[in-house]
């Protein structure tokens, strides 16, 4: 069977190499036939040769979990134990979410609606509660046989009720032909499923699932030629939320080296009281019939999971003080173990893993926003924009940096300005929510159908240098590519993509974030308003 496996690998090689558009020479097919089956703490996986590329192999689908089914659901994840071989060849099941309609917005581009299905879920991809995977890229290197590749792990976003890895947005075929880097993608449990809110029960099953899929990695990733020392989380949204509370929820044990969070940190968005977040568990538990049960979890774990996503559904999102930012009806709730509820007094005594950190955001976030907005009648004014980018964004990531920057902590921090022809939605979507991601994964034209231009795949070829590097050595690793570390007197603001210009140029941080001391990030907004509302409450008592 191996030497089967061996012809194949490099019949399929010669096809890869032959194939357009024009790739690197396929010289290491021979050596990645030996990376075809590896050991695993689940057993034999086999992989096979990613298509489009010049010998990166590919293990799909791999469990690092027990499927959380049955008594297992709204459980912790438990470690998978396995021994058979695993053929590795398809993408595990989404996690149950329920995928954003389609919005019929305004001068919307023909590759518009293509890009959002791959970006919010929405392109059809199968789903079960049997979906803790995740998927592994690696080039055989002399790094391989050392096992001293770095590893960046990405964790999707999706406000915590989207996302998933079988999507080419998120596919790391490309970076890890780019970079000698091994690339992970992982599947976590979202909205109900994996944040369900019930009182007196474990929280934030979600986020136990990034944890449970980092100690596999930490345990199994030599085999695939990575570095377990050299570990480094990424994500986006609300995947870059979860790398931050990482950072809170583990300083002691963070088994990463470094953090990446993409428009997104534990102070960027808000979430619901814990009376609602209970309030929303419970209306699921009514609509399902269990509320009269005498043991309310035994029956909502008999209940079909595609019902109770459908009751989930049902619940309409929260208002808060931006109308370009609803709060999901499950996201993550204070336990003090894995999400905390006073992020800013652990901020201000460093109560964090002093890991390097890159922060970044997008210039123009809102021009994904504004879609969702839209369907709901909303257009928002050009103050409400500006608010919402310093709320959620610009000064989210100032705090954080000056943060890390207060503890001896290097921190990073990007500006992403680019707007390319085949990912751009509608005329003025400008560098909107989650376009910088291209760069990384380098797969625009897989996911837009079109092709990229000249600066396009400069700039691409940049940012995965620079994450390359950033992953490899955290602290110092972005100084090789002449990029300054976070100082708020000093011109440390990475600017990417700014006048589709395939260079970085920095300027001050303070050209975006000065009005930072007046503004109350997303996270703190609702606190505010709930404080603000009790207080007048007490007054109108008194009175």
């Amino acid at each position: 069977m191996f030497s089967t496996l061996v012809l194949g690998a490099l019949t399929l090689c010669s096809t890869i190499a032959a194939a357009p558009p024009p790739q690197p020479p396929c010289g290491n097919c021979r050596d990645a036939a030996q990376y075809l089956t590896v050991d695993s703490s689940n057993g034999p996986i086999t992989g096979h040769l990613a298509p489009n590329t010049s010998c990166v192999v590919e293990y799909l689908g791999i469990p690092y979990a027990k499927p959380p089914v049955g008594d297992l659901r709204f459980a912790p994840p438990q470690r998978f134990v396995a021994t058979d071989p695993y053929e590795a060849a398809a993408f595990g099941n989404d996690c149950p979410l329920t995928a954003s309609k389609p919005v019929n917005y305004p001068g919307f581009t023909p590759q518009a609606q293509r890009v959002i299905n791959y970006f919010a879920s929405a392109a059809g991809t199968p789903q079960s509660e049997d979906c803790l995977t995740l998927n592994i890229w690696s080039r055989p290197t002399p790094n391989s046989r050392r096992a001293n590749k770095p590893v960046l792990v990405f964790f999707y976003g999706g406000r915590f009720t989207i996302g998933n890895t079988n999507s080419p947005f998120y596919n790391g075929k490309y970076f890890a032909e780019a970079e000698d880097i091994v690339v992970v993608t992982v599947n976590y449990r979202l909205n109900l499923f994996g944040f369900p809110g019930a009182p007196g029960q474990p929280q934030n099953l979600g986020l136990r699932d990034q944890r449970a899929a980092v100690e596999w990695v930490r345990d199994n990733i030599w085999r695939f030629g990575g570095n377990p020392s050299k570990i480094t989380i990424s994500g986006q949204s609300s995947g870059g939320v979860g790398v931050d509370f990482w950072a809170y929820a583990y300083k002691n044990d963070p088994i990463v080296h470094g953090l990446i969070a993409h428009s997104g940190n534990a102070f960027s968005f808000p979430a619901n009281t814990k009376t609602v977040q209970e309030k929303n568990w419970d209306t699921v538990v009514s609509a399902v019939n269990c509320t009269g049960a005498a043991d309310t979890m035994a029956c909502m774990r008999q209940v079909d999971w595609k019902v109770l996503e459908a009751a989930a559904a049902a619940i309409r999102p929260s208002k808060s003080t931006s109308v370009l930012r609803s709060i999901p009806a499950f996201w993550p709730k204070p336990d003090n173990e894995t999400v905390f509820s006073d992020y800013v007094g652990l901020t201000a005594s460093g109560s964090f893993a002093k890991l390097p950190i890159l922060f970044g955001n997008n210039d123009n976030e809102n021009g994904y926003y504004q879609i969702p907005a839209y369907a709901q009648g909303i257009v928002p004014t050009a103050d409400q924009v500006k608010s919402f980018l310093l709320e959620s964004f610009t000064c989210p990531v100032a705090y954080q940096a000056a943060a890390r920057r207060n503890q001896s902590v290097p921190s990073y921090i990007y500006r992403y300005f680019a707007d390319w022809d085949n990912t751009r939605l509608y005329p003025t979507s400008g560098a909107y929510h989650g376009v910088d991601l291209h760069m990384i994964f380098g797969a625009s034209a897989d996911v837009s159908g079109l092709p990229t231009s000249p600066d396009q795949r400069k700039l691409t070829k940049l940012m995965q240098k620079a994450w390359f590097a950033f992953s490899d050595d955290p602290a110092n690793g972005l100084a090789r590519v002449g990029w300054p570390r976070f100082d708020p007197d000093r011109k440390t603001l990475i600017q990417l993509g700014l006048s589709n210009s395939p260079n970085a140029q920095f300027t001050s941080p303070s050209d975006f974030d000065a009005p930072c001391p007046n503004v109350v990030m997303g996270a703190l907004a609702n606190i505010a308003t709930a404080a603000a509302a009790v207080v007048a409450e007490v007054a109108d008592t008194v009175v």
